[in-house]
């Protein structure tokens, strides 16, 4: 039994190492650049099959890195949440949105971080994106809830314009994490002392994203 613990100890273990290794390098060369052999070294492993053998494929890799977030900050989303109910507004479903995020990265004891930067890359390629949203959404049930709220929270947007910011709301809150999560990386200066004050910016910006008017396509058309 005390054998079979410590090689169930051991494979964890080296399972986490590569996973770390991996996020970093997809994180700073992109992931179609990263082979399994140079994540393999990163970890520290001799046996440069290792990712092979723990993950199989660069697509199971990645749904493995995903799922690690998806289940951290599917609990951050859930406590966010707890005092919401139908009345909400606008901002305190924005705020769960963000801060779900930011205070993930917050978590992470303040030294370096490369999952915002990771999911920026996957962001930039269709078919990795729809590879961590399907595993985001089988881990994180919160994530309906949230959505729902936000369509209330709105309810005259059009479904395309509805689309369209939150694709915009997506893309703001990773780039300006990826700013910062690279600033804090290279010791460089940052906009704000700490994520909870990026956080609250970004959601002021993007609570004005969704209330600002909706121009119609005939009235950009004849204004042309």
């Amino acid at each position: 039994m005390a054998g079979g613990t410590r090689r169930a100890e051991q494979v964890s273990a080296t399972r986490d190492a590569l996973l770390t290794a991996a996020e970093r390098l997809f994180a700073e060369r992109g992931v179609h650049a990263v082979a399994h052999r140079q994540i393999s070294e990163a970890a520290g492993q001799g046996n440069n099959a290792a990712v092979s053998y723990h993950f199989g494929t660069k697509d199971e890799l990645i749904r493995a890195l995903a799922r690690r977030h998806a289940e951290r900050m599917e609990r951050i989303r859930v406590r966010l949440m707890a005092g919401l109910d139908d009345s909400a507004g606008l901002r305190e479903w924005v705020t769960c949105f963000v801060r779900t995020l930011t205070d993930h990265l917050e978590s992470m004891g303040g030294g370096p971080t490369w999952y915002a930067r990771f999911i920026a890359q996957v962001t930039a390629d269709p078919a990795l994106y729809a590879l961590v949203a399907e595993e985001t959404l089988a881990v994180s049930p919160s994530l309906t809830r949230l959505h729902a709220g936000m369509n209330g929270a709105l309810p005259e947007l059009a479904a395309g314009v509805r689309a369209e910011r939150a694709a915009m709301t997506r893309h703001l809150i990773v780039q300006m994490a990826v700013e910062r999560e690279r600033a804090l990386a290279t010791n460089a200066p940052t906009a704000h002392a700490s994520w909870p004050d990026m956080a609250t910016g970004l959601i002021d910006v993007i609570v004005a994203l969704w209330q600002a008017p909706v121009t119609r396509m005939d009235e950009i058309k004849a204004n042309a």
